[in-house]
């Protein structure tokens, strides 16, 4: 390429021979000469060295900028330009790989390769958002992004490009490059029984959590066996296991042992239990209802729970977990005042909902409240006496199972009762 030594010195005088525009221009011109496609690659050249940081991230961008400019734009000393740079530079790499046996290509690639090594995260971050699920990206800067030390770089990799192998991702999990490499392995869709194990047998509880979460993931039976039999030291994992795709029978009973009520409650509610284990779980879910009598813990009077519950209300700290801990220590007056104060109307409200058992009444004042079914479930069972296999459950989706008109229509029901 002809005239790429030409130095700043005579940039004015190129410019002017090209355009026949006067020989001075202001930043704003050497902006969109440095962004135009058409503008020669000697004058590019010596943009990319112009003291203005907008003309430089203008040539950076400039698409057509041959592959010497970008390379001098990778030692930029501002990280906005290299950043710039290698995000157009990962976005060419379909066009790249044909032009890879070319001296060019090469040039590119070399110049694309030391941008993921730069020191500024977001430079790296810029490659790998728009490497992360390309099928064309070469394989050994995935690689390395993979690798990196940053999550916002190997999180979007790891869990999306289709480079990735089995053997890939086994070796990122038994030797992580970051405390966090596990867990974006974890996230993976799709991944394999032997990635499943080898994240498994790992004491990353984080991962995994992930591995639970991640529906698509294949676990075998074995291994979830052995994540339950470890599950009751890390409550986190509950949740995740009881909502797995595929739970075996002795699965099921080994969490229903081990889980909170409410969990408890949402595995009973799964739709492929056979019918002697849906029994036997509402027999146990039953049995953890009733009053400990063992422990016996004083009931306030209503005027004291309603005072306990404003007080925990004003201070922000009147949650759903709160009134599931009474209900589980059937607390009903306590609870009675917390669910009143939540949903804002008055404790006879509640009352009358309880007397009348109203399973819709009682939902709808938990919906009101702000609060979920696993609240809902046993606030029935406790308040109302409703029998555990005759409560209104969640929707298959964990939501209510009323329609929000008709638990507004419950609640003023219920209201208009005591005028």
């Amino acid at each position: 390429m002809n005239g790429l030594a030409t130095t700043r010195g005579n940039v004015a005088a190129l410019l002017a021979a090209q355009s026949a525009l006067p020989a001075t221009f202001d930043d704003r011109a050497r902006v969109r000469i440095g962004a135009a496609a058409e503008t020669a690659p000697e004058i590019l050249l010596a943009l990319a060295g112009d003291a203005d940081v907008t003309v430089r991230a203008a040539v950076a961008m400039n698409a057509a900028a041959p592959a010497q400019v970008d390379s001098l734009l990778a030692q930029d000393h501002d990280e906005r330009v290299r950043t710039i740079l290698a995000h157009k530079l990962a976005t060419l790499v379909p066009g790249l790989r044909h032009a890879e046996s070319d001296r060019l290509g090469d040039t590119a690639f070399s110049t694309l390769a030391t941008l993921v090594e730069d020191e500024a995260e977001r430079v790296r971050t810029a490659i790998a958002d728009v490497l992360k699920d390309m099928p064309e990206a070469p394989r050994s800067l995935i690689l390395r992004l993979a690798r990196d030390s940053s999550v916002a770089v190997f999180d979007p990799v790891i869990r999306l490009s289709p480079l990735l192998s089995e053997e890939d991702l086994l070796a990122l999990t038994r030797q992580p490059p970051s405390s966090a490499t596990a867990t974006a392995v974890a996230r993976r869709a799709n991944i394999s029984e032997s990635v499943c194990d080898a994240i498994a047998i790992t004491a990353d509880t984080a991962a995994i959590t992930a591995l639970l979460e991640n529906q698509s993931a294949a676990i075998r039976e074995a291994t979830l066996d052995s994540l339950i039999s470890r599950a009751a030291a890390y409550e986190p994992w509950h949740g995740p296991l009881v909502r797995r795709p595929r739970l075996s029978p002795r699965a099921t009973r080994a969490l229903s042992e081990i889980v909170a009520t409410q969990l408890l409650d949402e595995l009973i509610s799964r739709a492929d239990l056979a019918p002697a284990l849906s029994a036997e779980l509402k027999q146990r879910l039953a049995v953890r209802l009733q009053p400990d009598p063992g422990s016996p813990r004083a009931e306030p009077l209503l005027a004291d729970a309603m005072s306990e519950a404003r007080a925990l209300a004003h201070d922000g700290q009147l949650t759903e977990a709160v009134i599931i801990t009474a209900v589980q220590r059937a607390e009903a007056r306590r609870a009675t005042a917390l669910l009143a104060v939540a949903a804002e109307v008055p404790v006879s409200v509640v009352e009358r909902a309880a007397t009348l058992r109203s399973a819709k009444g009682l939902v709808s004042l938990v919906w009101k409240a702000g609060m979920t079914m696993r609240l809902a479930t046993p606030l029935q069972t406790l308040l109302a006496r409703i029998a555990p296999n005759v409560v209104l459950r969640a929707s298959a989706n964990g939501q209510f199972p009323l329609a929000l008109e008709e638990m507004r229509w419950q609640i003023e029901f219920l209201s208009r009762m005591g005028s």
